[in-house]
């Protein structure tokens, strides 16, 4: 044993986007709970505050706004829970961060999104679920209809190599 401090190593995902702005349009289609049920699905919602509540999938994803910086940054903790989790349950999976960084470039944003740590086993599967969930903010952000998210997620998964059918868990 040593008192010497022992580097790591943290698995996660990172994404730039360039995306058709203006900035204040793009932090409302990621913050809003008018937008959020687009790449979110029902029932999600995001407190516009530092240590705001943070609900997304009807409950299955909660956590805290660590960070509320409009129109430029926004993180949040991100806990996993089954659809049977008591209000005041404990994940049983680490606690992440998501975080959405803004910089207005024109008449376009550049939209830097990282997630980390994400358990080595669910990298693969991470990266699929939120190129997923970008593909469809870039869509509502351009005005095209937005596809079934299972026409992403087939897309995404195929990129990825995930098999939708045996989903780490």
């Amino acid at each position: 044993m040593s008192d010497k401090g022992e580097f790591t190593k943290l698995d996660g995902v990172v994404f730039r986007r360039t995306l058709p702005g203006p900035i204040e349009r793009v932090w409302s289609f990621i913050t809003e709970p008018g937008h959020l049920p687009a790449w979110f699905g029902e029932n999600s919602s995001i407190e516009p505050q530092q240590g705001g509540r943070v609900s997304l999938m009807g409950g299955h994803i909660r956590g805290l706004v660590t960070q509320w910086q409009p129109p430029r940054k926004l993180v949040y903790t991100w806990n996993v829970f089954g659809p049977d989790d008591a209000a005041d349950a404990v994940s049983k999976f680490p606690e992440s961060y998501p975080t959405f960084e803004l910089e207005a470039a024109g008449s376009e944003v550049t939209l830097t999104f990282t997630h980390f740590p994400v358990l080595e086993r669910f990298v693969p599967q991470n990266a699929m679920g939120w190129h997923t969930m970008l593909d469809i903010l870039v869509a509502g952000l351009r005005g095209d209809s937005v596809k079934p998210r299972l026409e992403y997620m087939r897309k995404n998964a195929a990129l990825y190599g995930v098999d939708l059918n045996n989903l780490a868990g």
